[in-house]
């Protein structure tokens, strides 16, 4: 469903418009309940609970990366966001409208924050070697996410989770590829893809790699992280310092 479309179906049922402004016509005390229960079962895994964020962005504080209006929200729900983890939701536009009533009734305060300091996390990040596999404007590592951007992804909880426990959540683009060819070459990396008969994936020497599985004497796919955990590596002060500073890297003026 594309774009358009949608703001077609939001049009028809929005009733009075200014100017053909999109606006939400589901905003209930009971509409927020029912959007509420919807966003906690198709939502909350990436989004958290009360939209405090997780995998995906914080909610909680009415500002959004990806447009701010109700017929934005309408669309992004709907029809996903390119180029993100974010999947569409093929609910009706009603239900849609629910949910967006929900997210604009959370409640900023709830947003988790972090409470260290940024500039000492950034030092840890400096002298913990971070930068050999992770990059930051462009400077640092491939092997790792992208952390660019990385504040307005993830929420301070789901951040300290992943300094702490890696394996606690494997996003599949970053599974651990271990296999060997017939001649006795042994490769690592990390998957892109895979069918019956090929597997591509970017190697430890972070160049690319597509093998015929036929050619394969050993092929295993690991679901652990191949980072360290750093749980008791660093103590409280400096893992809250490190989530400070991830948490700080997000777009000019905090846009989500």
């Amino acid at each position: 469903m594309n774009r358009i479309l949608l703001l077609w179906l939001a049009a028809g049922i929005a009733g009075a418009q200014d100017q053909g402004e999109v606006r939400n016509p589901r905003t209930t005390a009971a509409d927020v309940e029912a959007g509420a229960r919807t966003f906690r079962s198709h939502c909350s895994a990436c989004h958290g609970m009360k939209g405090e964020g997780g995998r995906g962005p914080n909610l909680a504080n009415g500002v959004f990366f990806h447009g701010s209006s109700d017929a934005d929200l309408l669309a992004n729900i709907s029809g996903g966001i390119a180029g993100t983890e974010m999947p569409g939701l093929f609910y009706s536009p009603d239900r849609v409208w629910q949910i967006v009533a929900y997210i604009r009734s959370l409640n900023a305060g709830n947003a988790a924050q972090a409470a260290g300091d940024a500039s000492a996390g950034a030092a840890l990040y400096r002298s913990s070697g971070c930068a050999n596999c992770h990059r930051i404007a462009g400077a640092g590592g491939r092997l790792g996410p992208d952390l660019t951007l990385i504040g307005q992804a993830r929420s301070p909880n789901n951040l300290r989770q992943s300094i702490l426990d890696p394996n606690a959540d494997v996003q599949p683009r970053y599974r651990l590829v271990k296999c060997q060819d017939r001649a006795g070459k042994s490769y690592e990396g990390f998957l892109m893809s895979e069918d019956t008969y090929d597997v591509q994936f970017i190697g430890t020497d972070q160049q690319l790699h597509t093998l015929a599985k036929a050619d394969l004497t050993r092929y295993q796919v690991e679901r652990t992280s191949k980072m360290p955990p750093y749980q008791g590596k660093l103590n409280d002060a400096q893992v809250e310092n490190l989530v400070a500073y991830l948490s700080s890297l997000r777009p000019a003026g905090g846009a989500r």
